[in-house]
C-alpha cells in the first residue's frame, strides 16, 4: 500500500490480521553501537572522532660514548583530529479527528468478532515513524557520504563506515570474494595498524553465502547438511560475522571494529533527543513531529576496512 500524508478515515483504511512488512525492520548495526537511546553526547554539531600521531620510522640507535654527551634533536609529536557531524532525523505525525474516532470501521474481510489490528492509529504512526528513522540512521551509518553545513539552507550529514574507509580498501575489479582478497585486506589492515580488538563483517546475502563456502567445512553428522559461518579465525584476531544486511551495498564487504564506534546525540536543551511534541493546532488533527540530531563517532579510518567492486552474482 501507498504512504500518504495527513492520515484521514478515507486513506488510512482499518484491518484485521496480524501485521507485516517485506521492508527490512532491523538495525544490527545500530543495535551492536547501542541503539537510538545509548551512545554519545555533543553541544556542538561537529564533534572529534579521534585524535592520532605518528612514530619516526622505527631503527636501531648507533649512539657512540661521545655523542651521548651531548643530548640529540629534540622530536615533537604533533597530533591530528578528525571530525564527524550530527545531522537532523524528522518526521511529522499528523491523523485527523474524524480517522481517530472511526476505529471500528473495517475494510476487508470483517468476520463475525474481528478487531482492527492498531489499537491506536496516532500510537501506530508515531511508532512507524520511529521505526523509519531507525532505518534512515542505520543506512546513513552505512553509506552516509559527509557534509557539513555552511549556512542553514545546506545540510550536515554524517560520514558513514563505507566513505571512511580510505586507508584500508581492496578493490576487487568485479571479480568474486575469495579468500586471497580477504587476507589481502586483512593484511593490508595490519600493516596499516588495524587493533583487531573487535572486528565485525558485515555484507549483503550473496558475499555472506559466499562466505560460508569459503571458511565452512562439511559437518560430520551424516543428518545436519550445511554452515552458516558466524566468526572466523584470523592471523590477526576472530571476526564476527554479522547476519546478512540488505542496506549493504551488494557489493562491498565492511570489516568494522565495533569498540571504536558509536552514535552522538546532540540533544535540545529541555526536550532531549528523539522526542515528539505536538505541533500547532490549524484544524481537527492530531499533528506532531519527532525531531533528533545524531551523528556516527567511528575513530580513526586505518582501524576499519573494505573489498568494494565485488562480483554480485
Amino acid at each position: 500500500m501507498a504512504n500518504t500524508t495527513l492520515g484521514t478515515v478515507w486513506n488510512l483504511p482499518n484491518y484485521t490480521g496480524e501485521l507485516y512488512t517485506s521492508d527490512v525492520k532491523n538495525t544490527p548495526f545500530l543495535s551492536m553501537i547501542g541503539g537510538l537511546t545509548g551512545g554519545m553526547m555533543t553541544q556542538n554539531f561537529e564533534f572529534a572522532t579521534d585524535s592520532t600521531y605518528s612514530h619516526e620510522t622505527a631503527a636501531q640507535p648507533a649512539i657512540t660514548e661521545t655523542a651521548s654527551l651531548t643530548a640529540p634533536t629534540a622530536i615533537s609529536y604533533v597530533r591530528g583530529q578528525d571530525k564527524n557531524v550530527t545531522q537532523i532525523f524528522q518526521e511529522q505525525v499528523s491523523v485527523s479527528y474524524v480517522k481517530m474516532s472511526n476505529a471500528a470501521r473495517l475494510e476487508g474481510i470483517n468476520t463475525a468478532g474481528a478487531t482492527n489490528n492498531v489499537i491506536s492509529e496516532k500510537d501506530f504512526q508515531i511508532a512507524m515513524a520511529l521505526e523509519k528513522i531507525a532505518r534512515d540512521v542505520e543506512q546513513t551509518f552505512l553509506t552516509g557520504v559527509y557534509q557539513i553545513a555552511t549556512a542553514s539552507n545546506v545540510a550536515n550529514k554524517t560520514r558513514g563506515m563505507i566513505a571512511l574507509c580510505t586507508v584500508n580498501t581492496v578493490d576487487a575489479s568485479a571479480v568474486k570474494l575469495s579468500k586471497e582478497l580477504m587476507d589481502t585486506l586483512l593484511l593490508e589492515m595490519f600493516n596499516n595498524g588495524a587493533y583487531f580488538k573487535n572486528m565485525v563483517l558485515f555484507c549483503g546475502g550473496f558475499q555472506k553465502q559466499l562466505i560460508s563456502n569459503i571458511y565452512g567445512y562439511a559437518p560430520t553428522d551424516r543428518n545436519v547438511a550445511g554452515v552458516n559461518i558466524k566468526q572466523i579465525e584470523t592471523d590477526f584476531g576472530n571476526i564476527g560475522i554479522a547476519d546478512p544486511h540488505r542496506f549493504m551495498p551488494a557489493g562491498t564487504i565492511g570489516l568494522f571494529d565495533m569498540s571504536a564506534i558509536a552514535p552522538v546525540f546532540q540533544p535540545v536543551p529541555e526536550k532531549g533527543n528523539l522526542f515528539y511534541e505536538e505541533l500547532a493546532k490549524t484544524g481537527a488533527s492530531e499533528s506532531g513531529q519527532i525531531f533528533g540530531q545524531i551523528g556516527l563517532a567511528h575513530g580513526p579510518s586505518f582501524l576499519h576496512g573494505t573489498i568494494t567492486n565485488l562480483a554480485t552474482s
